[in-house]
C-alpha cells in the first residue's frame, strides 16, 4: 500500500510503519488512554502489523496515532486515536482525522465503525453519527483481557 505523508509547520503525518515509535504509541496506550490500560506491548505491535497507521509527528517526536483496521472495500474500524495532552487544542485531531478520512484506500466503504466515549464532537465532524438503531449492535467485549496476561 503506498505510504501518505502530509507536512505542516513543525508536524507531519505518515503512513510508513517503519517510522512509528512503538515503545511511545504503547507508553500512551497501555498508561494514559483509558481504553487499552496494561495492554501488553506485543499487543500493541501485532495491532500495528496487522493495520493501517496514522503517526503525528513534531519534528521527530510521536505525539499522536490513530489506526485503522479494513478491508479496504466495504468497512473501516477507527481506534486507537489520540493527541498527547501538551499537543492539545491546536486542531492537530482535526487534521489527522482528515488524513485518515482522506486516504485514498478508505473511500467509498459502506461503513465505518468507531468507539469513543470523549470525542463525539470531533467525530461528528466527519459524518459519525450516534447508532440510529442500537437494537441491531451486538459484542463480545471483554474489559479485563489484558489483566489476564
Amino acid at each position: 500500500m503506498e505510504i501518505i505523508e502530509h507536512s505542516f509547520e513543525d508536524f507531519f503525518i505518515t503512513t510508513d510503519k517503519t517510522k512509528l515509535d512503538i515503545i511511545a504509541i504503547h507508553e500512551f496506550l497501555s498508561k494514559h488512554s483509558g481504553w487499552s490500560d496494561n495492554i501488553p506491548f506485543d499487543r500493541v505491535k501485532t495491532a500495528i502489523d496487522n493495520s493501517l497507521n496514522f503517526g503525528l509527528f513534531h519534528n521527530d517526536k510521536q505525539i499522536g496515532f490513530a489506526r485503522v483496521i479494513s478491508d479496504y472495500s466495504t468497512i473501516a474500524y477507527l481506534g486507537d486515536i489520540y493527541v498527547l495532552e501538551n499537543y492539545r487544542g491546536r486542531g492537530l485531531s482535526k487534521i489527522l482525522m482528515k488524513i485518515v478520512m482522506q486516504h485514498p484506500n478508505l473511500q467509498g466503504l459502506r461503513r465505518w465503525i468507531l468507539l469513543t466515549s470523549t470525542a463525539d464532537w470531533l467525530y461528528e465532524k466527519y459524518g459519525f453519527n450516534k447508532l440510529p438503531k442500537p437494537e441491531l449492535y451486538m459484542e463480545l467485549f471483554d474489559p479485563n483481557v489484558y489483566k489476564k496476561e
